[in-house]
């Protein structure tokens, strides 16, 4: 009986560690994927062009984007939900008219989905807590990498060097 109660109640600590476990990534920041409603909600702030590329996996016209030409140091966050996902110290002109980076802040802030669109495989990358589209990434970046991670500047938010990164949710 006495053993009985134990199961019980090991088995239901574990439920409940599941249910307010938060997963974090190796740089410290939560990753636990939001639910539908927050997305939902977040999504309210977003304009019409941001809704579409987030959201339906658009892609903004080439050369146009806000953040190409964006030479300050700081943080690219997801514009849905503020996980940083790049950083300027990884930027580089790919010159294909979108902003580029070698390398993410945290690969696990990060989901790489393959899109075989457009009759092209393409790997295209999400933000690993909303799932907000942010662009896709590329086999043909600068060393030491060799990837051009190749994104939508309405996906993201620029974060100057030393401000905080307000985590939306």
């Amino acid at each position: 009986m006495f053993l009985e109660w134990i199961e019980r109640l090991v088995g239901y600590n574990l439920i409940m560690d599941a249910q307010t476990r938060q997963d974090r990534s190796d740089s410290g920041y939560d990753i636990t994927p939001l639910d539908q409603d927050t997305i939902e909600r977040l999504a309210q702030d977003l304009n019409d062009e941001e809704r579409r590329i987030l959201l339906n996996h658009g892609t903004e016209a080439a050369f146009c984007g806000t953040l190409l030409d964006n030479k300050m140091d700081g943080t690219y966050a997801c514009r849905l939900c503020g996980l940083p996902l790049f950083t300027s110290k990884h930027k580089f002109d790919s010159g294909t008219g979108w902003p580029s980076f070698y390398a993410p802040f945290d690969k696990e802030h990060l989901t790489n989905i393959e899109d075989n669109s457009y009759g092209m495989r393409r790997i295209e990358i999400r933000c690993a807590r909303c799932g907000g589209h942010q662009g896709h990434v590329f086999p043909d970046g600068p060393p030491p990498t060799g990837q051009r991670y190749c994104l939508n500047s309405a996906s993201l938010e620029f974060f100057e060097e030393g401000q905080d990164i307000p985590q939306k949710a």
